[in-house]
This record gives C-alpha cells, sequence and structure tokens, in this order.
C-alpha cells in the first residue's frame, strides 16, 4: 500500500473544536467510497501538555525547503514560553550564546554549524531550539494509530491465556544445603512478550534435591489479538513524557522460565522455553519422552500447532539453558495452556495461582514432600529433617558423651569432700 506525502493546514478553535478526525476510505470510482477505518485525536490534550506535544520539537529550525518549521511560534518563542510556565529564570541571549537554567549552550554546539544548510533560519533560533531539545520535550516522531471502523467494532478482541504449571522435572540442582547435598529451590515465572508489565510467578518449591518442583499454579494473562493477522496489538507510551500510546503488532509469544529462589542473594537463572502460540511445539505425554532431541526434530520437521485452533494443550515441555557455549536441557515443565475469549472468560472465571474463584478447574494444594520448607523459618524441621536425618549417629554420640562427662564432672567436683569426711569421721 502506497500514499503521496502530504501536509494540510486546518484552523480551529479549542476548545470548542479539540477533536481531529482521520478517516481512511476506499476510492471507487464508480461507486461510493467504502469508509476502512478512523481515528480520533484529542487537539486539546496536545496542547496543553507541559511536554510541548503540539507539534513535536524538530531537529533543525528551517524557513524554507521540506522541513520548513511548522509551529506558529518561533523556537526563541517557545523557549521564552518554556521558562514562564515553570517559573524559570528567562533565557538570557549574548554574542552566539545563550544562558538557562545554570548553563550556557554556544553555536559550536550545534552538529548544524559543521556544515552549511541553506534553509537554516538565523544562528540565535537554532541555538535556541538546541536548548529546548535538552528539556525533555516531545520530539518530532511519526505517529502510529489504529483505525477503528463502526462496521467491525471487535476487529481487536480481547483473549485471555490461562496456563497452569502442574509441575517440573529434572531440574537443575544449582545449590549445595548445609549439609553438602545438591538442591533447588524452585519456581517458575511467565509472561507474554510485549507484556512485560504482567509479569507473574509461582510460589517456591524449597529443598528439591531430584530436580522435581510441585505447583498447582494458575497464570492469567489477558491480551488483544488480530485473528486476521495473527498478532497482538500492544498499546504502550514509548517514553513517560508521551501524550499517546504507540501501538505495535507482535507475535504472541509466551515465555516461561525456571528460577533457583535464593533469600540473602539474588535469583539463579536456569533455563526458558519460548512458545509462538500460532506455531507451538507439541508437549510430550510424559516427563521420560521430553528431549532436547524431541524438540529439535519437531522444529526441524514443522510439526507445530495453532493453540488459536486448538484452544487447549496439556504435556511436557523442555527448557534449555547454557553451559559454556552448549545448549543443555535445564528443566522440564508439565502444564496446561488454554485460550479463551472474553465471553467464555466471564462464564467460566479463574483466580490467579490459587485465588478465588479457584475452579475451571479447582486447583488444590501440592503434596510436597516433608522435606520442602525453607530452613530458616523452621528450625523443628531444620533439626528433623536435614540435622538428624544426616546426623543422627553423631547427635546420639554427642549426647552420651556429654551425659558421661557431665558424670565425671559431678564425681570430680564431690570426690575431695567426700573423702574428707571419709578421713574425719573415726576421729569424731
Amino acid at each position: 500500500m502506497c500514499f503521496s506525502l502530504r501536509m494540510f493546514e486546518l484552523t480551529c478553535t479549542l476548545p470548542l473544536e479539540k477533536d481531529l478526525k482521520i478517516t481512511l476510505y476506499d476510492y471507487d470510482m464508480m461507486s461510493k467510497d467504502e469508509k476502512i477505518g478512523e481515528t480520533l485525536i484529542d487537539l486539546e490534550n496536545r496542547f496543553l501538555s507541559k511536554y510541548g506535544g503540539r507539534c513535536g520539537i524538530p531537529k533543525t529550525y528551517c524557513i524554507s525547503g521540506p522541513n520548513q518549521w511548522r509551529d506558529q511560534l518561533r523556537p526563541s518563542q517557545l523557549l521564552h514560553m518554556f521558562a514562564q510556565q515553570r517559573s524559570l529564570k528567562p533565557p538570557v541571549y549574548k554574542n552566539n550564546r545563550i544562558s538557562f537554567r545554570n548553563h550556557e549552550f554556544s553555536i559550536s554546539d550545534l552538529e548544524d554549524s559543521k556544515f552549511s544548510n541553506p534553509h537554516l533560519g538565523p544562528p540565535e533560533e537554532c541555538l535556541a531550539l538546541h536548548v529546548l531539545r535538552k528539556q525533555a520535550l516531545v520530539c518530532e516522531h511519526v505517529e502510529t494509530r489504529s483505525l477503528y471502523s463502526p462496521l467491525q467494532p471487535d476487529i481487536e478482541q480481547r483473549f485471555y491465556l490461562r496456563c497452569i504449571i502442574w509441575n517440573t522435572k529434572d531440574v537443575i540442582l544449582d545449590d549445595v544445603s548445609v549439609t553438602g547435598e545438591k538442591m533447588s529451590d524452585i519456581y517458575v515465572r511467565s509472561w507474554l512478550i510485549g507484556h512485560e508489565d504482567n509479569k507473574q510467578r509461582t510460589d517456591v518449591h524449597y529443598r528439591s534435591m531430584g530436580g522435581e518442583g510441585n505447583f498447582n499454579w494458575r497464570f492469567v494473562f489477558p491480551f488483544d489479538y488480530l485473528p486476521a493477522e495473527q498478532v497482538c496489538s500492544v498499546s504502550k507510551k514509548e517514553h513517560f513524557w508521551s501524550i499517546d500510546r504507540t501501538e505495535n503488532k507482535i507475535s504472541p509469544n509466551l515465555i516461561l522460565q525456571i528460577w533457583d529462589n535464593d533469600k540473602f542473594s539474588f535469583d539463579d537463572y536456569l533455563g526458558s522455553v519460548q512458545l509462538d502460540l500460532n506455531r507451538m511445539l507439541k508437549p510430550a505425554k510424559t516427563a521420560e519422552k521430553c528431549t532436547l532431541d524431541r524438540l529439535e526434530e519437531s522444529i526441524a520437521a514443522g510439526k507445530v500447532v495453532s493453540l488459536f485452533e486448538q484452544k487447549t494443550m496439556k504435556g511436557w515441555w523442555p527448557c534449555t539453558g547454557m553451559d559454556g557455549d552448549q545448549k543443555i536441557l535445564a528443566g522440564k515443565i508439565e502444564m496446561t495452556l488454554e485460550i479463551i475469549n472474553e465471553q467464555e472468560n466471564e462464564e467460566r472465571p479463574a483466580g490467579h495461582g490459587r485465588d478465588e474463584p479457584n475452579m475451571n478447574p479447582r486447583l488444590e494444594d501440592p503434596k510436597r514432600p516433608e522435606t520442602s520448607f525453607f530452613w530458616f523459618t523452621s528450625p523443628y524441621k531444620t533439626m528433623k529433617y536435614i540435622l538428624w536425618r544426616r546426623y543422627r549417629c553423631v547427635i546420639i554420640i554427642f549426647i552420651i558423651a556429654f551425659i558421661l562427662l557431665m558424670f565425671l564432672g559431678v564425681f570430680l567436683y564431690s570426690f575431695p569432700n567426700y573423702a574428707a569426711m571419709k578421713l574425719v569421721k573415726p576421729l569424731v
């Protein structure tokens, strides 16, 4: 699709005419043009923005040519207005220099001073523009906006990805316990690419001695999806001073990572798997069949399926890690993936983790071994399952030796008095 570049200048009265509507049509010579979609821009928000969001701040001040200045005010006027709005001292101009906010700027700071440009305006205006660009205002940019059609109001549909983490197996044992045993405190972290602000994680399975973890934990990820294009629509502000959000279209990819929890240092990353929901690797039915060779063979053979078509999957997926330059198996995750739309989500609600509403399906507390606990908060279990189990012979010998030493100490303490009494008694 190709468009010619044109600039339009319109006059309006704020706040009476604050909404700018841009509509895209399909041109027809023999019939009425068909409306494709439209978008609405609030001009009043941009005009009142303290970040200069009206036109954006260009890189150069040109009084002619293709990049001619478009703002009604010159850079020097904008800089003066910027100082007034923030109760700052006005800029001081002297000998091709500007002093502003305890800083001094000169013509030599300008990139455009290194070459001649016949379209550039006066040097003081170019220098004022350079100062403006140092004040964290909105820079000139090309904006991308979504088009909405009243005939197809639901073209961007809301979906929910429900991911239930059941178990892990063969996870790398990254830590060593106080008794010298290899172990890992396992948890799983997950998010959708483009939705990094909605990262979720399971609780921790402490003291896993064989790489097994039990969770029964549910992740819920809402996202906007365009079925026709098979991409997610992600709307974000590029900068904290941006007025409007920028829409990006990305593939729906789920990231799952296995971590080793540490209370007194940074958690250790063990491995991960990335799943494209449109072209997903089929899971293995058992943990024994879940291998890296199977992963590579399936990818090479193109044996992938779409979760949007299949709706739900359950099985084991391998997670990969790195040992130097070599890819290794870092663990296996057993999980259920389910895609539902907004209506189904309301009809069949489900909470995060094991929170209410805990249904569809209901998740019970995992049956973890008695040795799964955090030693710092469970001194009794630490004594019973760590110290007693491994050092019970040493502890018993220590107790017997301690008792014998106590008796010996009492004997040595009491013997002199007892002997003296025996020697004195015949003389009485």
